[in-house]
């Protein structure tokens, strides 16, 4: 009997001892995946609008192109391959257009600057006598398309950065981290953003099934007989997604007394205020000293009036972004780099500025240029997501 139950005993031991093991194992694995956390979409977004103030403070092109490879590479080592990373080339198609279109508005209408270096002249329309002050055609100069392409480089730098956000911050992400007050908002954008896709595939799906039958799909006959059962589609969705957000609260609102509401909402519309008006200084040459402390003031008072209107939404997140040391460098990094090319074009206006008159080549700035390299940072602290195999794609 002892040796029956000995024997009985030593597998129940063995399943034991390998059960420990694989938790064991399985606990390693389970804090690496916790490791592997991905960045907070706010970081990324906080990092390329410090990329953008700084473009805004300099018509410098060697500066604004080391500003665009800053973005452009941390875009091409740290995009994913999901549909919306690719949003990238879409908004340096759209730069490029713009550079093209700031030039081709010079060439046209003439350009309020003076130049002596005519590169040709094109034939001039006469314009009445009430179209004083515009000019079709003419005399174009170098200088005249110098100035223009320092100015359209810099809406190109903007949009650059704004489209490094859009590849790297998942726009899903982002939408479910915003506050409580912002809630309501967010889940509308989330599902707008979910119901496009399925009206594409549903006019796909009903034109691959009219093309089957023989049926035309294009047209105006075809546009309305596909037209009608996607909308129909798309109404018998929102009534059940309209019934399940019912069912689980959507909407519902907690009491919170009259002057808290009070205050949070001369916080939200004074921060507003403060952000416009800091963003003018900050665009603007007069305002530059006071445009960063007016728009700081203004960010804090709106974060103010959002915390506290998120009383009035109580309710839990699942699974909330964390906000960790990466997060803090990335956005620390692109915050770096406005403040230094802030300070750089108070203190040294004329080497982030260069004038075209006289005509002279763009000369690049050894320390705002070195204050750039900050915005590398995210390619190298920052570590690739690598796609959970047991989580569905």
């Amino acid at each position: 009997m002892r040796s029956g139950a000995g024997d009985r005993a030593r597998p129940a031991a063995g399943r034991a001892v390998r059960g420990t093991a694989g938790a064991a194992t399985a606990a390693p694995a389970v804090a690496r995946h916790r490791r592997r956390a991905p960045l907070h979409p706010g970081a990324w977004w906080l990092w390329s609008l410090g990329l953008g103030t700084a473009a805004t403070r300099t018509t410098n092109p060697l500066l604004l192109a080391l500003l665009m490879a800053a973005a452009g590479y941390v875009v091409a080592t740290h995009r994913s391959a999901a549909p919306w990373a690719r949003s990238y080339t879409a908004f340096a198609k759209l730069a490029v257009a713009v550079l093209v279109v700031r030039l081709a508005f010079t060439v046209v209408l003439g350009s309020p600057v003076p130049g002596s270096h005519i590169l040709f002249t094109l034939p001039e329309v006469p314009l009445p006598h009430w179209a004083q002050g515009i000019r079709l055609g003419g005399p174009v100069s170098a200088e005249a398309l110098l100035f223009a392409g320092y100015n359209g480089l810099k809406l190109a730098a903007l949009l650059i950065c704004v489209g490094a956000a859009n590849a790297l911050a998942a726009p899903a992400r982002l939408l479910k981290s915003l506050p409580g007050a912002l809630y309501e908002t967010g889940v509308a954008v989330v599902v707008a953003l979910t119901f496009a896709p399925h009206l594409v595939a549903d006019v796909q799906r009903l034109r691959a099934a009219r093309r089957l039958r023989g049926r035309p799909d294009r047209g105006v006959r075809g546009l309305l007989q596909v037209g009608l059962p996607v909308l129909e589609g798309a109404l018998e969705r929102s009534v059940a997604l309209a019934a399940a957000m019912d069912a689980r609260g959507y909407g519902r609102t907690a009491d919170v007394p009259a002057p808290v509401r009070r205050t949070t909402t001369a916080l939200t519309l004074g921060g507003l205020l403060g952000v416009c008006a800091g963003t003018y200084g900050l665009l603007t040459a007069e305002g530059g000293t006071y445009g960063l402390p007016v728009l700081l003031a203004g960010v804090a008072a709106a974060l103010a009036g959002l915390r506290l209107g998120g009383r009035r939404a109580p309710r839990t997140r699942y699974r909330p972004e964390p906000w960790g040391a990466h997060a803090w460098l990335v956005a620390g990094s692109g915050a770096a780099v406005a403040a230094l090319l802030t300070l750089a074009s108070v203190r040294d206006p004329g080497a982030l500025n260069p004038g075209v008159v006289p005509l002279a080549a763009p000369t690049l700035p050894l320390w705002p240029a070195a204050a750039v390299l900050p915005a590398l940072l995210p390619a190298f602290v920052v570590p690739k997501e690598t796609p959970d195999p047991e989580e569905p794609s």
